[in-house]
């Protein structure tokens, strides 16, 4: 009785917790959708009381004092912020910040009207403070857009799991279940924890981790991967990872940490907006004071050297490119292809050399008879008596032989004396006859006079009774996607294509010939493939990059030494996770081309908003030392420019 108290308190602590982290969720996002409505009624309200501060300057006679103070109201209400970040800016010792450079600017702008024979510029600036906010706006805006993109992959992130202990279901957080447990995954709930079904069938929905549409169908002894939707059936799941290790926290880590490693141009910004600031600072301190020693008016020069701090602010750069690389980090984990960092993106937008691992890459990695040649019995019996002395083989060729002739398990067939000869094969007794199943060296120890094969593949020699029966040809399976895979990245640009095998170098010539790759070498171990990528990696051009694509298991090392290593993800190889650099979730080479076009579309997004950026800002800035710039167009050469390299920015996530 008292054990049944605690479980049921369990329970309700755990619907509790789920409850108050649903709470904060929601807390955390009317917080953001809040301070977002916040700041348009902020922008609203000041633009109407500037608005009326301008008619009361044109229609009432009053003094400058009097004017300030009007202005100040406008001001200091959309203003207050900026301010206080400059104060705290100063304060901790960052004081070049884009904040800084804004209120000095508005400030000085402020202070002019009571110079000797100058004009008040206090409507200036308070729309400079003004348009500042709307650029912050905006960008917060699409900070958000670019959050979302990623937030699909937060959709993933199981709350519950519903897991069996004592003969009843609890309710707990994924985080509390132990490996080796079981859980019970109903329809319509996501796949808590990585596992294997040991009872029901169902459909998992797996788009939200490869941007696969078609559901996959799983059963008693297949793995499921958290993160996956249940849509029809229930199952039962014994876990073989804790939620830590499980595949949906290691893609959600990877996907939020991959602005940790920033790429070469944000790099550059970033430095170069810390020595830069500076600089401008200084030069608008020269510019207001030089002239005086030649006669000029203080007033007209001060007014000219904060129109060229207002230009100069980098926030155009230092916003809009880490945010482009943001949205294609985004944009290509929609499409099942995980970028680790910015950085990559780079690397990925410069390849020219990919090199291919076979196996499990170009071809499933599981073998099918494709051919069956007998010699003294029909296709049928021939795939029948192989099959049947297959039976309790673990061999991949056993399970391929069986896969052809599904029928054997069923059809009452007596099978007796089976026994493995090492380096040659399988011998048994089927239905009273002797049947040996392996190869040539087999065949001549029972004086079966054997024939060779025309076809490429692995050959497998079936003798009866010491008579030669024919042969089967077994060959692993091509990727649909392969051919297309190699020509599109020829269309994209990619100059040489290799691939690499362990495999008989006819074999390797077979699949190169009949994927249109030019380069291929084969029979290599692990040490060989490094090798020969170390090689390639020596022939490349200058600025150009090697990437090498591998599923991962047996790839770890060339997957490292090369500028970008791509593993075929198979749903969750942990090895692959780990050691590539790049991820393609559902394992289609086609993905390649499509990663490399995604990197080049966001650098050039990035490369368009640098350009532009400083354009604008050069031109504006040569226009203000020579007194041809307004206040307004200053203002359009920083908000402006940076609202548009924002909108700019945001074209990555599509």
């Amino acid at each position: 009785m008292a054990h049944n108290h605690h479980s049921h308190c369990d329970c309700c602590s755990h619907e509790h917790n789920e409850s108050v982290h649903e709470h904060h969720y929601e807390h955390e996002h009317h917080h953001e959708h809040g301070s977002l409505k916040k700041s348009i009624i902020l922008i609203a309200v000041t633009a109407v009381l500037l608005v009326i501060a301008v008619i009361i300057e044109k229609t009432c006679n009053l003094s400058t004092w009097q004017l300030l103070l009007i202005y100040l109201v406008p001001y200091l209400l959309i203003g207050h912020d900026t301010l206080k970040e400059a104060a705290e800016g100063v304060a901790h010792g960052d004081a070049f910040n884009e904040h800084f450079l804004m209120s000095i600017a508005t400030i000085g702008a402020l202070c002019i009207g009571f110079l000797p024979g100058a004009e008040t510029q206090f409507p200036e600036a308070v729309f400079v403070m003004l348009f500042f906010q709307v650029g912050e706006l905006f960008e917060g805006y699409a900070e958000g857009k670019s959050r979302e993109s990623i937030a699909h992959l937060m959709d993933i992130r199981p709350d519950i799991a519903n897991v069996e202990r004592d003969g009843k279901l609890l309710k707990v957080n994924p985080e509390e279940v132990a490996v080796g447990e079981i859980i019970v995954i109903k329809p319509g709930d996501k796949v808590p924890l990585d596992g294997v079904v040991i009872e029901g069938t169902t459909a998992l929905n797996t788009v939200a981790l490869t941007g696969e549409t078609m559901p996959r169908d799983a059963g008693e002894g297949d793995e499921v991967i958290s993160g996956c939707v249940n849509l029809s059936g229930v199952i039962k799941v014994r876990t073989t990872k804790n939620f830590g290790e499980s595949t949906v926290s290691k893609i959600i880590d990877l996907v939020e940490h991959s602005s940790d490693k920033k790429s070469k141009t944000e790099t550059f910004i970033t430095r170069f907006a810390r020595i830069y600031t500076p600089i401008v600072v200084l030069a608008a301190v020269l510019l207001a004071v030089v002239p005086l020693f030649f006669g000029g008016a203080f007033h007209t020069w001060l007014y000219r050297a904060l129109m060229f701090l207002i230009v100069s602010c980098p926030c155009a750069l230092v916003i809009s490119v880490p945010l482009a690389f943001f949205g294609g980090i985004g944009g290509a984990s929609r499409q099942g292809i995980l970028v680790k960092g910015a950085s990559y993106m780079d690397v990925l937008a410069q390849v020219d050399t990919v090199v291919f691992d076979k196996t499990g890459t170009l071809t499933h990695g599981q073998f099918e008879v494709s051919a069956v040649h007998p010699d003294i019995c029909d296709e049928h019996q021939l795939l029948h008596l192989a099959a049947h002395v297959e039976h309790f083989s673990t061999h991949p060729i056993g399970a391929a032989l069986r896969n052809a002739f599904p029928d054997e398990a069923t059809d009452g067939c007596t099978v007796t004396d089976v026994k493995e000869i090492s380096g040659q094969g399988i011998r048994a007794i089927v239905e009273g006859k002797v049947v040996c199943v392996g190869n040539t060296r087999m065949m001549d120890a029972v004086g079966a006079k054997w024939h060779d094969c025309t076809h490429i593949g692995t050959i497998i020699h079936v003798a009866i009774d010491g008579d030669y029966a024919g042969h089967i040809v077994i060959n692993d399976k091509i990727k649909e996607e392969s051919a297309q895979a190699i020509a599109d990245l020829k269309v994209a640009g990619v100059k040489r294509i290799v691939m690499l095998t362990g495999d008989r170098s006819e074999v390797g010539e077979d699949v190169a010939q009949r994927l249109g790759i030019d380069e291929h070498y084969s029979q290599l171990l692990p040490a060989d493939k490094v090798a020969h990528v170390e090689r390639l990696l020596t022939e490349k051009t200058q600025g150009n990059a090697l990437a090498f694509v591998g599923d991962g298991i047996n790839d770890a090392p060339v997957l490292a030494r090369a500028d970008v290593g791509i593993a075929m993800g198979g749903l969750g190889s942990d090895a692959a996770i780990e050691a590539a650099d790049v991820v393609l979730m559902d394992d289609k080479p086609t993905k390649i081309a499509r990663a490399i076009a995604i990197a080049r579309h966001t650098l050039s997004i990035a490369r368009q908003n640098v350009w532009f950026a400083i354009g604008v800002k050069l031109a504006v800035l040569v226009l203000a030392t020579l007194g041809i710039a307004t206040m307004w167009m200053a203002v359009f050469a920083d908000v402006g420019v940076t609202v548009l390299a924002v909108l700019n920015s945001m074209r990555a996530l599509k």
